[in-house]
């Protein structure tokens, strides 16, 4: 039962690719579905970093490439990434650690990784990674101090903003999205003394509770144009499939200002902001993989504690490898024992007039010893069958057995021949 994992990833294609492929959590749940129809194990997990299918079946890892190609309309293969059972594992589990997103340490990751995993349609051998993912994601976060004062996508945005206007006390800030990452993002913002004058959203409801923390106004979407000339700062996480902000309405809001500079940050995937912007006088454009140079910077002091982190990741690797193992040769250890106490039973049966002649505790005994001499028999070869299944002749030495003891043909047939 292989596990294949094929996706892409900020560390492998820029952000005008992984948009392509970017699923909200129904699209995600729905692809899930779709690939267990087919007969996988099937799990979605896209975030604005990623976006990865895990798969147990045959075909899967051609079968997940072809899903993710017809996402993106188009071939996908230079930015692709394929792992299989150990490697996926491990992949799975750094993931779930904050350790190998933008932000090493991000808390929204593993919330993430629970959703894929609850919507996913899951098998013996998904549950069991997804299961263990999650603790090894949680072992990090309470074993290591990798996450504390984590830098997030929104604080890094908040940080860009102050390094280009070296000081955002009353600037004005225009929050594009209420969910939570607009809602960390107007945090981080106005902790740097940025003044929220205005929160869009889509629906009003979201929009107005936030707004009404930073005492901001609340507008919808078709708004943007009308509130963007008071910005001095813009910042958008929305969902929307579509650029919410074109060109045109941003040179529009240019004019008004007057020389004025705009600073406008896109950390949505796929990106809200039409990417043209940034050709315009006075107007400075950054998207989520522009972000990736200011995370950097604050990454040294947590180095020691990461390398803690892919410790306890590589541990629960390992023993997830084991158990998969583990599945190879469990089936011929219980056909083996079932084998021969099926010729047990039956030389017993075939000595029924000898033992009939016996007392209870006489025949209790005979059972005793001839289920003492298979079990004695058995010891060792069960022994190094599992000893086998940690290492890579696992397979080799499950159909070494089958063969030598004619299990596969021993189905359906009279055991005591």
């Amino acid at each position: 039962m292989t596990l294949v994992l094929v996706g892409t990833s900020h560390h492998h294609a820029p952000v005008e690719v992984r948009e392509r492929v970017a699923l909200d959590a129904d699209a995600a749940a729905a692809l899930a579905a779709e690939l267990a129809g087919e007969g996988y194990e099937a799990v979605c997990l896209s975030t604005c970093n990623r976006t990865e299918l895990y798969l147990v079946g045959d075909g899967a890892e051609a079968r997940a490439a072809a899903a993710l190609t017809g996402l993106a309309g188009g071939e996908l293969g230079p930015v692709l990434y394929r792992l299989q059972d150990e490697a996926a594992a491990l992949h799975a589990f750094r993931v779930a650690a904050g350790l190998d997103s933008m932000v090493p340490g991000e808390g929204e990751i593993l919330g993430q990784v629970r959703a894929a995993y609850e919507a996913g349609v899951t098998g013996p051998v998904l549950d069991r990674m997804f299961r263990q993912a999650l603790y090894a994601g949680k072992k990090v976060r309470s074993e290591t101090a990798i996450s504390e004062s984590p830098t997030s996508v929104a604080s890094a945005a908040a940080a860009l903003a102050q390094q280009v206007f070296g000081n955002l006390e009353g600037r004005a800030v225009v929050v594009v999205g209420a969910g939570e990452t607009g809602e960390l993002t107007a945090r981080n913002l106005a902790k740097r003394g940025g003044r929220i004058v205005a929160v869009a959203n889509r629906g009003e409801e979201r929009s107005s509770a936030l707004a009404r923390r930073f005492g901001a106004e609340a507008v919808g979407l078709d708004a943007l144009e009308r509130v963007l000339p008071q910005a001095d700062v813009l910042v958008s996480s929305t969902s929307a499939p579509g650029y919410v902000l074109g060109v045109d309405q941003v040179r529009a809001a240019l004019a008004r200002r007057k020389g004025l500079p705009l600073l406008l940050i896109d950390i949505a995937v796929p990106r809200d902001l039409d990417p043209e912007i940034h050709t315009l006088e006075s107007c400075y454009l950054y998207d989520i993989d522009d972000l990736e140079a200011v995370v950097q910077a604050s990454l040294a002091g947590r180095r020691e504690e990461a390398a803690r982190a892919e410790s306890i990741v590589e541990v629960e690797a390992e023993r997830f490898a084991a158990w998969q193992a583990s599945l190879d040769v469990v089936p011929a250890i219980a056909e083996l024992r079932e084998r021969a106490e099926a010729i047990r039973t039956g030389e017993l049966a075939r000595a029924e007039t000898a033992l009939g002649r016996m007392s209870e505790n006489e025949r209790r005994a005979v059972e005793s010893l001839t289920a003492g001499i298979v079990n004695k028999l058995l010891h060792l070869p069960t022994v190094r069958l599992k000893e086998a299944a940690a290492g890579a002749d696992g397979v080799a030495y499950a159909d070494a057995v089958r063969h030598l003891f004619g299990l596969d043909e021993a189905a359906g047939t009279d055991p005591r021949s």
